[in-house]
């Protein structure tokens, strides 16, 4: 038996002599020297008890050395739990705690917290980056390379990453060794990835995006990876001219727009721009296109699925879609009752395919809702296929919010709003942003007699939730809208306010 995401990743690297990742400062690492550091973490990761099936929980500042955590972990057979480099020790709590990891690596800046929520979920605390007591690096070189990696088949689970949902309690989903390689295979090709290519990378390495979709296809194909450590336009347009492609979340394709050196000769060989993690405006599609000559690609991906649509690579990329199905992905419309409709008709995305997930973690009832017994996973997300085929996303079931590629669900933050002494109650929703896409804004109703201190409440809310979910606006009202059963009217909010972030 073999290892099967780690024999297509990580194993052919060992003896490869080119550059695989290129550093912001102009270091590079080969591939060799990559595959060997995995090795070695991997070796680290048995003796500190590491067994296949754990599961190990990682939050870490992006780098060479956080993904070769991702690949030293498949090499144990360990279930990798990378976690978003902005949550709180309180948020991260529950994340280690549900998955039951065995492992919890964290950034050496963080020790004194990370250390708290290890000892509650009965986890061992290391560290990355730093040398000292528990450091992966001091332990890590006292390792010999050539760790033979442990036999997984392709239904084994290879990563949990947790999706939360309407309730404010996050889900965890179940991916496979057979979920992750097939979706990389067929990106590869549907995007026509090779050796020859350099991705610029500056995206999060926590977030299905940047590890399951960019860094597995750089690695699934031999080719090379600028790993910047996040996006700003001053580094991208420094290091686009060694770059054959890119891929980014709509905000990093609103701010290039913003910038005068966003020409067609700055990318004139750039041969693919991708866009996904969150809708990409069509305003944004066509200025891109008139400004470089350049079509953004745009594709449809979930936690639970990886990629299930994208638009061509050759013909024609129509703003305000998602493309197609990709080979071997079934995407399909249907009614309530899960009964197929025809093009032109809205209702569910369903999809099917070896890229979808096992299951949620642990809920067994939520799986059972989501999942049909036919093995279509209901997205929760509204769309229509056009006269040409291409799926169109209309709306969200749930009140998910997209924020600069990030998922927040409302209730986690109106739970903390509700429990504010100066707060009656609140809806929180998305609100259109010419940057961020949507924006995260708080309505609120006072306790009676009372009133909201505003700066109070956000200096609180700052303290339990990470940035990208802080509302960027709040707004007090008397009462909020409800309908004759008393449903507070979401809908009606979004309608009233728009354009508060768009207004001149």
């Amino acid at each position: 038996m073999a290892n099967i995401l780690y024999d297509a990743l990580f194993a052919p690297l060992i003896g490869r002599q080119s550059r695989l990742i290129i550093l912001p400062d102009g270091r590079e690492m080969s591939g060799d020297a990559f595959g060997t550091l995995v090795q070695r973490l991997a070796a680290v990761l048995v003796r500190e008890g590491l067994q296949p099936g754990d599961r190990l929980a990682v939050q870490v500042a992006k780098s060479p050395e956080a993904l070769a955590l991702y690949g030293a972990a498949l090499a144990t057979g360990a279930v990798f739990l990378p976690l978003n480099t902005a949550y709180t020790a309180a948020e991260l709590r529950y994340f280690v705690e549900n998955a039951g990891a065995r492992l919890l690596v964290g950034d050496p800046g963080k020790s004194e917290a990370l250390a708290v929520v290890a000892e509650a979920a009965g986890a061992k605390l290391l560290s990355l980056g730093s040398h000292g007591e528990g450091s992966l690096a001091d332990l890590a070189e006292a390792e010999a390379p050539g760790f033979q990696p442990q036999d997984r088949g392709p239904d084994d689970l290879a990563a949990l990453l947790y999706t939360s949902g309407t309730t404010g309690r996050a889900k965890g989903a179940m991916l496979t060794h057979r979920n992750l390689l097939s979706n990389a295979e067929v990106l590869a090709e549907a995007w026509r990835f090779t050796a020859k290519d350099v991705l610029l990378h500056a995206l999060p390495i926590f977030h299905t995006h940047g590890l399951f979709v960019a860094c597995n296809i750089s690695l699934l194909t031999g080719g090379a990876m600028i790993f910047l450590p996040g996006f700003s336009p001053e580094e991208v347009f420094r290091h686009l001219p060694a770059a054959t492609s890119m891929m980014g979340v709509p905000t990093f394709y609103s701010r290039l727009l913003g910038d005068a050196r966003l020409t067609r000769a700055a990318v004139a060989h750039i041969r693919l721009f991708v866009s996904g993690s969150a809708p990409l405006l069509e305003a944004t599609h066509i200025q891109f296109a008139e400004r470089t000559g350049q079509a953004i690609l745009e594709r449809y991906g979930m936690t639970e699925t990886n990629m299930n649509s994208s638009n061509p690579y050759d013909g024609v990329r129509r703003a305000g879609t998602v493309g197609m199905a990709l080979p071997g992905v079934e995407v399909r419309i249907a009614d309530a009752a899960g009964l197929p409709l025809p093009a032109g008709e809205t209702g569910m995305i369903e999809v099917r395919g070896p890229n979808v997930f096992a299951g949620y973690w642990q809920l067994p009832d939520k799986t059972a809702e989501e999942l049909r017994a036919n093995g279509f996973f209901i997205t929760g997300d509204l769309g229509r296929f056009d006269d040409q085929g291409y799926l169109q996303i209309v709306g969200r079931q749930k009140d998910l919010i997209i924020s600069g590629g990030y998922n927040i669900y409302p209730k986690e933050i109106e739970l903390l709003l509700d429990a504010a002494p100066s707060v009656l109650e609140s809806a929180v929703i998305g609100l259109p942003h010419p940057d961020l896409g949507e924006a995260v804004v708080a309505v609120l109703v006072a306790e009676p007699g009372g009133s909201i201190d505003q700066a109070d409440l956000m200096a609180g809310l700052a303290v339990v939730l990470a940035r990208f979910k802080l509302p960027k606006a709040l707004i007090v009202l008397p009462e909020l809208p409800r309908n004759a059963m008393g449903k507070v009217q979401k809908a009606a909010l979004r309608r009233d306010y728009a354009g508060w972030f768009l207004a001149p």
